[in-house]
C-alpha cells in the first residue's frame, strides 16, 4: 500500500506536469510548416541589405523548395496544356517557375521595417488540403492577410497555393502565363519566366 504523504507528492507531481508547457500539444505540422518559412523569411529582411538580390536568393532557395510543392503548384499554373508537353518541357518549366518564386521572395524580401507575422495555431481542413492563415503586419501601413492552401507531399505539408487577401497566386500566375504558353508553346513560357526573374534579382 502507497503510504499518504508518497501519494500525495506522486498526483501533485502529475499535476505539474499535466500544467507544463513542455507537454503541450504539438502544433499542427502544416501550421509548423509556415511558422519555418515565416522565420526564414523575416531572417532574410534583417540581412537583406548586406546580401543582396542573390545573396537573398541563394538564403531562401532551400526554405522555398522545403515550404512548396513547385512541381504541382507549375503543373496547376501551366493548365491542360502540361498534359500534351514533352517530360524535358515540363522540368524546364518546373525549374523556370521554382526560380521566379525564389526570385519574388528574394526581391520583395529584400529590408526589414519592423515586420512580424502572426500565424494562427488552428489549420482548417479542407477534403485532403489543410488551410493555414497568417497574417503580415508591416511596420508601417496595413495588415496584409495571408491565406495558405497546403496538400500533403511525400508525407510532409506543403504549400500549393497562397491567397493575398483574396487573390489566389496560382490563378494570377495562370493568366500571366496564357499569352506566351500559346505563342511560343513551353519554351515560351520558360524564356517569358526567366525574363522575370532577371528582372527581379537585377
Amino acid at each position: 500500500m502507497l503510504r499518504l504523504p508518497f501519494l500525495a507528492a506522486a498526483l501533485g507531481a502529475l499535476a505539474i506536469a499535466a500544467a507544463s508547457p513542455l507537454l503541450a500539444a504539438p502544433a499542427d505540422p502544416a501550421v509548423a510548416r509556415i511558422e519555418t518559412l515565416d522565420r526564414a523569411l523575416i531572417d532574410t529582411l534583417k540581412q537583406g541589405p548586406s546580401l543582396g538580390p542573390k545573396g537573398r536568393y541563394r538564403k531562401l532557395e532551400p526554405v522555398i523548395d522545403a515550404a512548396f510543392d513547385l512541381p504541382q503548384m507549375t503543373r496547376i499554373a501551366v493548365g491542360p496544356a502540361w498534359n500534351t508537353m514533352s517530360a524535358a518541357d515540363q522540368e524546364a518549366l518546373v525549374k523556370a517557375f521554382t526560380r521566379l518564386t525564389v526570385a519574388s521572395y528574394a526581391h520583395n524580401f529584400d529590408k526589414f521595417g519592423g515586420e512580424t507575422f502572426t500565424v494562427d495555431p488552428a489549420a482548417q481542413t479542407r477534403g485532403t488540403d489543410k488551410v493555414v492563415k497568417s497574417v503580415l503586419t508591416p511596420g508601417s501601413g496595413a495588415p496584409v492577410n495571408l491565406t495558405y492552401r497546403m496538400r500533403l507531399s511525400g508525407g510532409t505539408w506543403k504549400i500549393i497555393d497562397v491567397y493575398y487577401g483574396a487573390i489566389s497566386q496560382l490563378t494570377t500566375r495562370r493568366a500571366d502565363f496564357a499569352g506566351p504558353l500559346a505563342s511560343g508553346g513551353a519554351k515560351g513560357l520558360v524564356a517569358h519566366l526567366d525574363g522575370l526573374s532577371d528582372k527581379l534579382l537585377g
